[in-house]
């Protein structure tokens, strides 16, 4: 009885005290939203709150990583230093002109000129001419990606490797090892027997500690080939109806310019990241006749900031007609939301478009339980209904888009390693502003009278969502 007691009173003690440490700890090293819901946790179930914590609580990479990222954006900078001529400046007193250094502080790039660019909204029309590129090239492709499986497009981009690789062609592919797992699974072997260097991304396993936290991941989808082309977007190398029942769609875009440059720097970082291999890619591009203005923002754990968070909330600080925002995902912090609340009852006309179709079940729970608060603000949210829509990109009036692999999510902001191209050319975002309308087109608004009208179980549901997707 005294030992059942003692251990009684040893466990009592030990769970006061895993407390007290999770509150000493936690909030130091958590955003306020997420150190609430983790010290919620930890304080019901200590035992099972704190592993849970110092396995996903706080988005850490390992110090070699953090090293190569730090060494390969002084490499980025000092080489861009040599290229002053392709600077674009921007008009002084214009919210571009106050874009421009936020995101080149914190993500490296310079805005630079002389780019042309294509926006792809068909799946198979992006991916025809990817493989089209890949079978002209004639020294190097370079692809990264997050998703990759063993379908009929796994399969085409596969062989068309292969045949660049048999024509002497260097082909390096980058793939997340947890999102393509199933692509390295299928295809690793027979790359490299055929010399494709293949390599995957933050691996787990036994492995994990040698890159960080194990839910981190690299969610950008980038392909360069020979420095003079290159693909930015929202596609992966995947069939467009992965998600069940409803295909997605796609944004895509294919540059060609000094950007292509930028990109494939991008590549070179996650490869040293990855390999220890450095890769000398910053030649000199030839600027293109439509003289597009871009500029390259990439964003993830390795950086000191929020790279991608604080873009977004800029951009929408930064609006004074109309933002438009188009994400699959959308569970915000609680900085972004503020800003588009504020946005909105500033008069800004804020228009979220999201799919009325999700594959991530309780990312669309947690996504609900904002709509009400957002549309009590004035922001408009359309949901667009034909496919699943997993496109990326914003417009803030007619003078800046962003596009890429950066969901509207905790997850894009603090986890994942991103990827994003910020647009300064008034043609572009027209181009854009288009194929936002056709979305609306053929999307359903949401009411917020009817809004409210959803069973109490669902309000529920929404509630616990936001609370576990905050812990991330």
């Amino acid at each position: 009885m005294l030992l059942e007691w003692t251990l009684g009173s040893w466990l009592l003690l030990l769970d006061w005290l895993i407390r007290l440490a999770a509150l000493l700890w936690i909030p130091a090293r958590t955003t306020p939203g997420a150190a609430r819901s983790w010290l919620l946790l930890v304080g019901f179930v200590p035992l099972l709150g704190l592993p849970l914590y110092l396995l996903f609580g706080h988005p850490w990479l390992s110090g070699e990583r953090l090293r190569r990222q730090a060494e390969a954006s002084q490499v980025i900078r000092e080489e861009q230093a040599l290229q002053s001529a392709l600077r674009w400046q921007p008009d002084a007193d214009t919210t571009v002109a106050e874009m421009v250094p936020l995101v080149e502080r914190q993500g490296d790039f310079m805005p630079v000129h002389g780019n042309a660019l294509d926006l792809l909204t068909g799946y198979d029309d992006s991916l025809a001419h990817l493989i089209a590129d890949i079978d002209q090239a004639e020294e190097r492709v370079h692809l990264l990606y997050y998703l990759m499986f063993d379908d009929a497009v796994g399969d085409a981009i596969v062989e068309a490797l292969q045949r660049a690789a048999a024509r002497g062609v260097q082909c390096r592919l980058l793939l997340d090892a947890v999102g393509a797992k199933r692509g390295l699974r299928a295809y690793r072997k027979r790359l490299l027997a055929r010399d494709v260097d293949v390599r995957a991304m933050l691996p787990g396993g036994l492995r994990w500690r040698r890159s960080g936290r194990m839910d981190l991941r690299n969610h950008r989808k980038i392909a360069v080939i020979d420095n003079k082309v290159g693909y930015i977007g929202s596609q992966n190398l995947a069939d467009a109806s992965f998600v069940r029942g409803r295909p997605n769609r796609e944004l895509v875009a294919r540059l060609r310019g000094p950007a292509v440059a930028h990109l494939e720097a991008v590549f070179a970082s996650d490869w040293y990241m990855e390999t220890g291999q450095r890769l000398d890619v910053m030649a000199d591009v030839p600027v293109c006749s439509e003289d597009v203005a871009t500029q390259l923002l990439p964003s993830g754990p390795a950086y000191p900031f929020s790279n991608a968070r604080d873009a977004v909330n800029a951009m929408i600080h930064l609006a004074r007609r109309r933002i438009v925002l188009v994400t699959p995902y959308f569970v915000p912090d609680e900085a972004t939301l503020s800003a588009l609340r504020i946005a909105a009852l500033s008069g800004v006309d804020v228009q979220l478009i999201v799919s009325a179709t999700s594959n991530a079940r309780l990312t669309a729970w947690a996504q609900e339980a904002y709509y009400d608060e957002l549309l009590r603000s004035g922001v408009r949210i359309a949901l667009y209904e034909p496919h699943f829509l997993h496109a990326k990109h914003l417009s803030v009036d007619e003078d800046i888009a962003l596009l890429g692999s950066i969901n509207l999510d905790i997850r894009s902001f603090a986890l994942n390693a991103e990827i994003g191209l910020l647009c300064y050319d008034r043609t572009i975002v027209r181009q854009l502003l288009d194929i936002e309308e056709d979305y609306l087109r053929q999307s359903r608004p949401l009411e917020l009278s009817q809004w409210r009208k959803r069973a109490t179980w669902r309000r529920s549901r929404e509630g616990i969502a936001r609370l576990a997707d905050a812990l991330m």
